[in-house]
């Protein structure tokens, strides 16, 4: 489609903040902020109008045009600053190139970018017919889709993008409610949610948004609920803003869905650090507009006391709408149940003894040559936190073992074109673009580096650490275990397991590897840096957080200068709180009379630095 290469996402600043949006559970909750919103209005709750619309489970983005041209795309970012994401979404069918007519100045129209459910599902029929990992919902697919580095990626994926705002920058349109302007948008061109409804009065109000949670799988797309605002544009200027979110407009989450399924069995997986997970393979079930046939029994002690053993009808959900995991067990009387499940004392993938710490909940595989950790090694190794090098995924990794042409990931370095080109699947120019891709590797930050080696203990927080306080690999390797132990965001446990990978004779030959390949192992300078809200904090997660993984909410703290620890102490500025969180963190906050935030609150702890309130 001639688009240009994107190889590089810039920083890109809005006009105006995407703000998140303040969350409830349910009608008494929606009951409560509309009362709230009367109020600050003067108005009876009853004469006020609302516009009821679909929560899009997407990616957010803002396109800018000038004078009807479009100009620049990014996605949301923190709210102030995003990716330039511009030749990506030129490539989207139902983005309008220009606007016609009245469109002149500065505008910014938002929305989300998603998969209609019948594109994600030809779209996993092709990469199943192509021997391609399948997507596991339309959400990440999306998220994926718009960040490939190649513009002409995007174009092969069936994205589409709903406005549901529209941001007059330069001031040169005039409208009176919210729905003049999702009219507007839509006269340019704009896909906008058919299903959004004008309602009158708070009890008309909460029927339409009940109405969503009982269609949500009749829509095209997912949908993680609903979204309440005040159409008249006039008393959203009256009510303004809290420090995170407009007091106009409200989110109402839906419950995570619950579906019942018989239980086959239960296996073990095995990581990159050797840790090994049990999980359930499901009779599959359809759970919030996805097929699971597996899910997550997270450890050996989560099994036992969840008391699932194969042949149970099992309760499922998403957790945070995402990972499938297990609930418990459904009591059948009468039924004679198998006998209780008991983990391996070897590794499935070795056969070698799998060990677990007094002190831990966790069981681990401590052999090095394990095959299953080789693997899921070099895919992190290649992953997008670490060398972020395209094209590497788990099948394309195991095709590589199986060939015999890798063993460690400094052999990634040694791949040649003309090698590859004669693997099933790959030809010369898919080849040859691995190769490169690879190349470009080599110029990656040393913060990088190191959480791609996958060093016990050390995530994107105790990489940024070392690396901004050594600036480069030798001065780390070299450096004393005390000096290793006093650096912030790093403590005793890092460091001993940092000084210990830097001796081992394995590690050094990598090493040696790496800079006789030309890997860069220096620091480079860090992009626009946020505001340090978090200056000096020790914020600790514990669960999932939607729409972060555990590397991005750790890089996000610290990116406002505070610290992520893996354990709870009196230092702990604060807990946040996600989906099946672990016990053992929430019960020493509490001994500690540390402060624990929910999930919902943590976009206001970044942007502010606090919360509003805690839990219970």
């Amino acid at each position: 489609m001639g688009a240009r290469d994107a190889t590089v996402f810039q920083e890109v600043e809005h006009a105006e903040s995407m703000l998140s949006l303040d969350n409830v559970f349910d009608a008494p909750e929606l009951r409560q902020w509309a009362e709230r919103v009367a109020k600050g209005l003067g108005s009876d709750v009853e004469t006020l109008n609302f516009a009821v619309e679909p929560k899009i489970d997407g990616l957010a983005l803002s396109i800018t045009y000038v004078d009807g041209a479009l100009h620049q795309a990014a996605t949301r970012g923190d709210g102030r600053v995003g990716e330039d994401v511009t030749e990506n979404v030129r490539t989207i069918r139902n983005v309008p190139v220009t606007l016609p007519g009245v469109a002149r100045g500065r505008l910014e129209v938002r929305g989300e970018v998603f998969l209609a459910l019948d594109d994600f599902h030809e779209l996993n029929d092709r990469q199943r017919a192509q021997g391609a990992k399948e997507f596991a919902n339309p959400r990440n697919a999306a998220a994926g889709s718009l960040r490939q580095k190649d513009p002409r990626v995007s174009a092969q994926r069936p994205l589409s993008f709903l406005a549901y705002q529209l941001v007059d920058v330069s001031g040169s349109l005039s409208f009176t409610t919210y729905l003049d302007t999702i009219r507007q948008l839509a006269e340019w061109g704009f896909l906008t949610a058919e299903e959004t409804r004008l309602e009158v009065g708070v009890e008309a109000m909460i029927e339409r948004s009940d109405w969503y949670e009982e269609h949500r799988h009749d829509l095209r797309y997912d949908i993680d609920g609903i979204v309440v605002k005040v159409d008249d544009l006039a008393q959203r200027e009256q009510l303004g803003f809290t420090s995170r979110a407009p007091r106009w407009a409200i989110a109402r989450k839906l419950p995570p869905e619950e579906r019942t399924t018989r239980l086959l069995a239960i296996e073990v997986s095995i990581g990159r650090t050797g840790r090994a997970t049990p999980y359930a393979v499901l009779e599959p079930v359809v759970v919030a507009g996805s097929t699971v046939s597996m899910a997550t029994l997270h450890n050996q002690d989560q099994v036992a006391a969840k008391d699932v053993r194969p042949g149970d009808l099992v309760i499922v959900r998403k957790a945070g709408d995402v990972i499938p995991e297990v609930v418990g067990a459904v009591a059948e009387p009468g039924k004679r149940r198998a006998k209780r499940w008991t983990f391996p004392s070897n590794c499935p993938d070795c056969g070698q003894p799998l060990e677990r710490a007094s002190d831990q909940s966790d069981t681990y595989c401590v052999n090095p040559a394990c095959p299953a950790q080789l693997l899921h090694q070099i895919v992190h190794f290649a992953s997008r936190g670490a060398l972020d090098i395209e094209g590497l995924g788990e099948q394309r990794v195991a095709q590589l073992l199986g060939a015999g042409l890798v063993s460690d990931v400094a052999d990634l370095f040694t791949l040649r074109a003309e090698v590859l080109a004669a693997l099933e699947g790959l030809g010369e120019l898919s080849a040859t673009s691995l190769v490169r891709e690879i190349d470009k590797a080599k110029s990656t930050s040393l913060s990088r580096v190191l959480v791609g080696l996958g060093i016990r203990h050390v995530g994107p927080v105790a990489a940024r650490a070392l690396a901004t306080h050594f600036r480069n690999y030798a001065a780390l390797a070299h450096a004393p275990l005390e000096e290793l132990e006093d650096l912030a965001g790093v403590g005793p446990v890092i460091a001993q397991s940092v000084y210990q990978y830097c001796r081992e004779e394995e590690s050094r030959e990598r090493v040696g590897r790496f800079v006789a390949a030309g890997l860069s192992l220096v620091e480079r300078e860090s992009g626009r840096a946020l505001e340090a809200t978090l200056q000096g904090k020790a914020v600790v997660v514990t669960g999932a957080l939607e729409g972060y993984s555990r590397d991005e909410a750790e890089a996000a703290i610290v990116a406002r200068g505070g610290t992520s620890p893996g354990s709870v102490s009196k230092k702990t500025y604060c807990v946040v709180v996600g989906e099946a969180p672990g016990a053992s963190k929430l019960e020493k906050a509490q001994a500690l009379g540390v402060p624990r935030v929910g999930a919902n609150e943590f976009e206001t702890l970044l942007g502010t630095g606090t919360w509003t309130s805690t839990l219970a």
